[in-house]
This record gives structure tokens, sequence and C-alpha cells, in this order.
């Protein structure tokens, strides 16, 4: 899932890369994101380029383990993005033409583009108001004969409320995939990712917590479901090169139809030494967040991100809500400030591709929340690079253009 990065003013223009948001009215004073990659990062990539396999082998296994490790999960699957990750778990399920799954409307395209990859029908149903997250009151009734599974989003890092989406597909025997993007960290009420879900998928996309530029994996207890993984990602084929080529040659076959969308060890050797500062780099992005909202609370108008009580977010995104049609306004002025900003997300259905192809998806209900949500929301930086000095700037930008629109 990448981010809508707003690129000049007036702020209605808008691009889907990584990019530093740029101003000409002002220099950037605080980018949009900075990765944390360091020292410990390129001597992995170096010792990769050492060995005698780019492509996956030893590395990539080892993150496998590690990270399924991480999540309290039996089995990781490493993947060159989210969405070939997810795209192939629909497949193995064997989801496709006449099915629907259900999702949310509030999220990266990638969520909903998959389930049409498949030739399946996307079902959006209404968010909370509050937390952003899909509705499990809404799920319930949007499921017909035709659902085969539920597609819930953990927008921004905060878990979806999986307890009840768990209990909604075992009444009526439906499939779960987590998208995961945003979540390596997150849990709630005592459960973490990919835990009560029967798999989960995950982005190492450039801005992502966990980041080797590019890349994916898919976590879950299903262990025949993990095995056909590793086979459909390298073209259905039962052995990788490191299998064919470490020792004797050894003949393979193609025993499924597959793909290619593989994690390399290089991506793999990228992403080994961030495992171990997973919880620090969080610390520092709670810590950041906490700050943010304290000095929203005292902004009258704006609303952020409700978490509950039993829910540690992943902290991935820091969004607000702008008072009703102003958030490009606010977009353009906090730019003039030098501050990167962002979208994440304008609401799906609203989308031009969307709108044209009104025939191939369906809505349960006026998707209000998630429509207003998109309409308002505006996301600030947040990485662990940030100084404290960059974090205050951030804040007082936003103080200064609250109150400039509050006056007007």
């Amino acid at each position: 899932m990448t981010d809508e990065i707003v690129q000049k003013i007036p702020a209605a223009q808008y691009a889907d890369n990584a990019c530093m948001a740029e101003s000409s009215a002002a220099t950037v004073r605080v980018p949009f994101y900075r990765h944390h990659l360091g020292d410990a990062e390129k001597a992995s990539l170096l010792a990769a380029l050492e060995r005698p396999f780019l492509t996956t082998g030893d590395q990539t296994v080892e993150f496998e383990r590690r990270f399924a490790e991480l999540l309290g999960v039996q089995h990781a699957v490493g993947m060159s993005s989210w969405t070939d990750a997810a795209r192939m778990v629909l497949l193995a399920w064997g989801i496709g033409p006449g099915d629907e799954v259900i999702t949310t409307p509030l999220t990266f395209i990638a969520s909903a583009n998959v389930i049409l990859h498949v030739g399946a029908t996307p079902v959006f149903v209404d968010v909370e108001p509050d937390t952003f997250n899909i509705d499990a009151a809404l799920v319930r009734e949007a499921i017909t004969p035709r659902t085969r599974a539920i597609l819930p989003v953990h927008l921004y890092g905060l878990m979806c409320d999986m307890q009840g989406l768990r209990q909604i597909a075992k009444e009526r025997d439906l499939l779960i995939l987590e998208d995961a993007a945003h979540c390596v960290e997150g849990r709630r009420d005592g459960a973490g990712v990919g835990q009560l879900g029967d798999a989960a998928c995950f982005s190492f996309y450039a801005t992502k917590n966990l980041t080797c530029g590019e890349g994916g994996a898919v976590v879950t207890n299903d262990t025949r479901l993990a095995e056909r993984l590793a086979i459909l990602r390298l073209h259905g084929m039962d052995r990788t090169a490191a299998q064919r080529y470490s020792g004797a040659y050894r003949h393979w076959d193609m025993i499924d139809l597959g793909w290619k969308s593989n994690m390399s060890n290089l991506d793999a050797a990228l992403l080994l030494p961030q495992l171990a500062g997973v919880e620090q780099r969080l610390e520092r992005r709670e810590h950041i967040a906490r700050q943010y909202e304290a000095a929203i609370a005292k902004l009258p108008g704006l609303q952020v991100q409700h978490l509950p009580s039993a829910a540690r977010s992943a902290r991935h995104l820091f969004t607000v809500l702008a008072p009703s049609g102003l958030r490009d306004q606010y977009l353009a002025a906090l730019q003039a400030e030098g501050i990167g900003v962002a979208v994440n997300y304008r609401a799906i259905t609203e989308l031009t591709w969307y709108r044209e192809q009104r025939d191939r998806w369906r809505a349960v209900g006026s998707l209000r929340n998630a429509r207003s949500i998109g309409e308002r929301t505006l996301t600030l930086p947040l990485y662990p690079a940030m100084t404290d000095g960059e974090v205050q700037a951030v804040i007082d930008a936003l103080t200064r253009v609250h109150g400039r629109y509050r006056a007007a």
C-alpha cells in the first residue's frame, strides 16, 4: 500500500509515490518521510552480495523464520509485494469469478484491486467513524451466498475488531485475509496480527515500518497454504534456484501454475537487521504520535483516530481530519510552511476508475463515514528519524494553519 503524497501547490494535485513533498512557496523543513536504514543494513546487504545466490535463498529463509517468530505464527512466505502476496492467497483459496470478498473503501487501492485481479467482486462496507476501520456489524449485513472471504485493513497501524470478525467468519464459514501493510507491531484484545485471520499480508514498501524498498510477505498458521504459496511465488516450480544448484544438480518440475513474486536474498538482507529494532522504533513513533495528539486536543475542530483501550497501534501513519471542506487548504498551507504532507486515503469508490466501473463492485449502504473521512484526512510526518525539533515544527505549523482558518 503506497502513500498518496502531495507534490505541489495547489494541493489538489496528487501522485502515488514515496517522494518528499516539495513546495514552490517554501523549502521543505520536515520531509514527509525519511527511512531509518543505516550501517547494519548496509553491512547485511554487502554480505548478501558475497553469497552465490542473490535470489531466494538462505537469507530469505532466515527472514521468514524470524518474521514468523516475531509475530507468533507458524509460517511466513516472503513475496515481492503486498499486492502479489494478497493476490496469491486469494488464488490459493480458489476465490474467483462469481465470488465476493467484503472489504473497506478507506484504504489504498491495492486492497480492492487484488479482489478484481482474481475475478471476484469487492463488496464495500462502511467504516467506524472513530477508529476509521471496517465496521464488523456491517460486515455481517453484507454477507450473501456468494461471499467467500473478508479482507479487513488494519488502517494506519490500528488492528480491526478481529475478535468480532473471527466470530462472524466462524458462523458463516468464511476466510479472513488481513491487510497488515501498516501493522507489523499491532495488537488488540490479546491477539497480534495473523493470529486470528487465516492469513495476513504485509508490505515492506519504502515508507513502511519494516522496509526493503519493495517487498511483502504472507504469514499463516495453515501449513498447506504456506507450502502452496512457496510454490506459486516461483512459477509453480517445486525447487528454488538455490535448491537446484546447491550441490549436485537436481531436476525441477512445474507442479502448479504460478507467478514470479518471490522475495530475494537482497530484500531479506535489508530486512533482517531491522527485526531487532522493531520495538525501539515503535516506541519513538508512539512518543511522536502522543505529542501530536496532545497538541491537536487543543485545536477545536480537528479529529484523530480513536485507539480502543485494548489496542496497541503500530503507529505507521498519523492522520488528522481537517474541518469539512478545508482539507486541501490545510494541505497547501502546511506545505507552504515547509511540512511534508500526504493523503491516506480518499475512499476507493470515489476514484475515477471505480466510478466508471460501477458494475464490477458493490457497496452496502452509503459509505458515508468512509467518504467523509476520505474528504477530510491529511497525514503528518511520522517516522523514527524525526528529531524533536522537527516534531515541534510540525505542531507549530499545524497550530498556525488551524488558527488562520478558524479565524477566517
